[in-house]
């Protein structure tokens, strides 16, 4: 309840584009967004998906069982429970399982211990074996506390402003691995400005 009373404090501003990629519910997506904005994935949902479930990659350790019930806290995102170093075969997997039973996933190509930014591979190969196009979700805070975590994770205060993007990019330009890496590392990159950005 306090997580959701917290979301609801914030004023997300975004443009009628960005809002119209965010509510896009005729086909399941594959958000992807670095592991330190993860708080707003919960409030995207709740705002413009409520009714197609969002399935994230949880770690099948016991640490991954409070991440999971803090999930069904929050309402509306949902875990698949799997090995998630390096997206790998039984990540993908189950995650690959779950999209085409035509639900929403979720993907933080830097997850799930860092480095901070660095773009997997591995955060293409789910997308690309589904057809699923990708929602590139982009925040930046006016006001936010910063964890010690090796993201530095993003709260954002109460009551203040968070600039939302949220941009399409269609299964298409997943063809070629390589080249979609490097596309959508600048991409989420360009679309999450950082004051400190950690090196």
């Amino acid at each position: 309840m306090l997580v959701r009373l917290w979301g609801m404090t914030l004023r997300f501003e975004s443009s009628p584009e960005d809002e119209r990629n965010m509510a896009k519910c005729d086909v399941p997506v594959a958000f992807v967004l670095w592991h330190n904005r993860l708080f707003l994935a919960s409030e995207i949902h709740r705002r413009y998906r409520p009714t197609r479930p969002l399935y994230a990659l949880i770690s099948a350790s016991k640490d991954g069982a409070w991440l999971e019930a803090f999930f069904s806290m929050v309402g509306g995102l949902r875990a698949t429970r799997g090995s998630s170093s390096r997206l790998g075969r039984e990540a993908a997997t189950a995650l690959v399982e779950v999209q085409r039973e035509g639900h929403d996933i979720g993907i933080t190509p830097d997850g799930p211990r860092g480095p901070c930014y660095d773009f997997k591979p591995g955060a293409v190969i789910v997308p690309r074996r589904t057809g699923a196009p990708l929602l590139l979700v982009g925040g930046d805070f006016s006001a936010s506390w910063r964890m010690g975590s090796w993201d530095r994770f993003y709260l954002p205060v109460p009551f203040s402003r968070v600039r939302v993007q949220c941009v399409l990019v269609e299964n298409s330009e997943l063809k070629e691995r390589a080249a979609a890496v490097t596309l959508i590392k600048a991409r989420l990159l360009e679309l999450n400005p950082d004051r400190a950005r950690p090196a």
